[in-house]
């Protein structure tokens, strides 16, 4: 199935987002835009702001300063009318260990108040996108790596949203799970809105349409990832130049 063109329709709106603690800012002013049918990627190195300004835009946290939007809704002010168009799968989400993947997305699915004939439907498909029929009866504590970050995708794709915020997805996973993730977002960037954060710049040739780098709390580059080449010749060393620390 192609993947849509690109709407004029914003999914992702931050709007000059700022989080301070005390004398420190995690993210100062950050501002972009993530149209419906984009994936883009958010980089950038180890503290730099990524996951502090993704916990904004899902309404996890406050901003000190500044809006995010959720396909139009303030997460501030109307989180959860946001919420129910988004998806979030934060870097190392937690997961209940003592229950099953299908214990597990019954129990979201009850707690979203999902009628039962859409429940049992959006299981069975999320099950089935996520390829995790092998496992939805064992136990989350007993499940590799890559399939307990199958189970938080599923999870984030129980209610059908539109948008997806995604942290490190395969950070930390063996090359075999991370190809395993990495064809479960093909296939979810066919029908949503996706924002991603990673480290692995292959991914971001491979799927992104932008990239968004940020840097000690701030934004420093936004374009496709042609003109993140152009800076300094390829990917790798662009991100170097940019954030002044090695991939």
């Amino acid at each position: 199935m192609p993947k849509p063109s690109v709407s004029s329709t914003v999914m992702i709106e931050a709007e000059g987002l700022s989080k301070f603690y005390g004398p420190f800012a995690a993210a100062r002013d950050v501002s972009f835009k993530v149209s419906k049918g984009e994936l883009v990627a958010f980089l950038g190195p180890n503290g730099a702001g990524k996951s502090t300004t993704m916990k904004m835009l899902t309404g996890y946290l406050a901003p000190s300063e500044g809006v995010a939007r959720i396909a139009g809704h303030d997460m501030f002010s109307d989180r959860i009318a946001g919420s129910i168009r988004l998806g979030y799968l934060p870097e190392n989400g937690p997961l209940y260990p003592d229950m099953t993947p299908h214990s597990l997305l019954s129990f979201f699915a009850d707690a979203r108040g999902m009628a039962t004939a859409y429940k049992k439907t959006r299981i069975e498909a999320v099950i089935e996108l996520c390829d995790l029929k092998s496992v939805v009866h064992k136990a989350i504590s007993k499940l590799s790596k890559g399939f307990r970050q199958r189970v938080g995708m599923a999870q984030a794709l129980l209610h059908e949203p539109e948008v997806l915020i995604l942290d490190e997805p395969t950070a930390g996973l063996d090359p075999n799970q991370i190809r395993e993730v990495r064809n479960t977002m093909k296939k979810l960037g066919e029908t949503k809105t996706i924002l991603l954060s990673t480290h692995i710049l292959q991914e971001v040739e491979a799927m992104a349409s932008r990239v968004i780098v940020i840097n000690e709390g701030r934004k420093v580059f936004e374009g496709t990832v042609d003109d993140l080449k152009q800076v300094k010749g390829d990917l790798s060393a662009a991100f170097h130049k940019l954030t002044g620390a090695a991939v």
